[in-house]
């Protein structure tokens, strides 16, 4: 089993913020907030249902869906007591660690304790960009320093670090995109998550794209410029652990614009890959690749689409099992792909 999250959506409370990207019912799924009972439910039942000790120690608790360092402080740290009761200890099995995603301007010190306390793991920041002229833009009520501050924070009380950005919100260009993600590098989180922006209804980003104020630049852009994301990421040893807005009914009938895509990993890593191939093939003349049965749809791109664009050029596409996975060879050289 690989790593894997219990899931457990907070809608938009406590948050200090109505940010232009933001319709967070939508988002989550839902308008309940649990309760610290229905939590504990959820969790119970994930832990009956993932018997393994091993497994169980490959699995976090993860609160997702708000600023959960903003909510009412009771109801954290009642959900946070109902988690903790299922963390392994040395006497008993049990999960990994808790997980939770917050805004920077909602972290400082006395609240890591408190998180410390009841085993909270990682902690998610959203970023979302690293220029403040485009967190102004959006409304997000914090600035670049805050991220930083929260970062460093975090890293010093030994919080495993993950940052979120998005991709072509307001005022933002890919020029700006690029700019976060150097600077994501340079603070050195673990994981990273990409959200290519998707305009709901509803939202003040919704009400500028209406207006003609907000123009997004084409998808394939969009596309082309996660493909670099995803490489200078990869480059850093910085894991990605998500691209995209998880595929959801409530998602699609609400984009009213936006790189909203239920593929959109798989044509990210198709983009990749090809310009990957495209750099071999400059440089000898030919390019003989190479995946494991599992990772051919990564070479041969989302619908064979790599396979087709080189249909016509000196490209041939192999099976090779010894190689393992996320790991494509190309004329010998081998590349990791996330």
């Amino acid at each position: 089993m690989s790593h894997a999250n219990i899931s457990i959506f907070i809608p938009h409370m406590g948050c200090p913020n109505a940010c232009s990207f933001c319709d967070q019912r939508i988002i989550s799924s839902t308008s309940h907030a649990p309760t610290p009972d229905e939590a504990e439910e959820i969790i119970r039942g994930a832990y009956e249902r993932i018997s393994s000790p091993e497994d169980r120690a490959m699995t976090e608790i993860a609160f997702f869906g708000g600023s959960f360092t903003a909510i009412d402080r009771s109801y954290m740290t009642a959900l946070l007591e109902r988690a903790s009761k299922y963390l392994k200890t040395p006497e008993k099995d049990g999960f990994r660690s808790i997980r939770i995603s917050t805004r920077p301007d909602c972290i400082d010190e006395e609240i890591l304790m408190l998180l410390k306390k009841f085993g909270v793991g990682a902690i998610e920041l959203g970023a979302q960009s690293m220029r403040d002229s485009v967190l102004r833009a959006n409304l997000r009520g914090h600035t670049a320093d805050d991220v930083k501050r929260a970062s460093r924070l975090i890293k010093d009380y030994g919080f495993e670090l993950g940052l979120q950005m998005m991709v072509g919100l307001y005022k933002s260009t890919p020029e700006d995109e690029l700019f976060t993600m150097n600077e994501i590098i340079d603070i050195a989180p673990k994981t990273v998550r990409i959200y290519p922006v998707a305009v709901l209804r509803g939202t003040y980003l919704a009400e500028l794209f209406d207006k003609g104020e907000y123009v997004l630049y084409p998808f394939e852009e969009c596309v082309s410029l996660c493909a670099r994301l995803m490489e200078g990421f990869t480059e850093a040893g910085i894991k990605i652990i998500r691209l995209g807005l998880h595929a959801e009914e409530s998602v699609e009938n609400r984009a009213v614009a936006g790189f909203y895509h239920p593929a959109l990993g798989e044509l990210v890593r198709s983009e990749w890959v090809r310009g990957i191939i495209e750099n071999e093939l400059s440089e000898k003349g030919f390019a003989r690749c190479m995946a494991s049965n599992r990772n051919m749809s990564i070479l041969v791109g989302h619908k064979r689409s790599n396979k087709v664009y080189f249909a016509d050029k000196m490209v041939s596409f192999h099976r090779d099992d010894s190689l393992p996975a996320g790991i494509i060879s190309v004329n010998g050289r081998e590349f990791t792909i996330q």
